[in-house]
């Protein structure tokens, strides 16, 4: 995928896990960045249990790519002390 592709997957990404996860958004930098980490991680997550991977920008990567920005942002706020958590 490309690097565009990656932020925009991410920003959404990081966007729905952040409104999951506590309500509202953490920034957009900040949604970018743990949303392209999550997919990464949701990726990896994915592929131990057999499943594919990110394949591009598309409704099956989003999903894998929020499942994994909800989990990196899960740690996120466990480890800074945000207590507003709602998962």
């Amino acid at each position: 995928m490309s690097i565009i592709a990656w932020l925009i997957l991410g920003l959404i990404a990081g966007f729905i896990g952040s409104k999951i996860v506590n309500r509202s958004g953490e920034g957009v930098l900040l949604d970018i960045g743990l949303g392209v980490v999550g997919a990464v991680v949701g990726g990896f997550l994915f592929s131990l249990v057999g499943s594919a991977p990110v394949t591009g920008l598309n409704i099956y990567s989003l999903v894998v790519a929020v499942i994994g920005s909800i989990v990196v942002l899960w740690i996120y706020c466990a480890v800074n002390g945000h207590y507003r958590m709602v998962v």
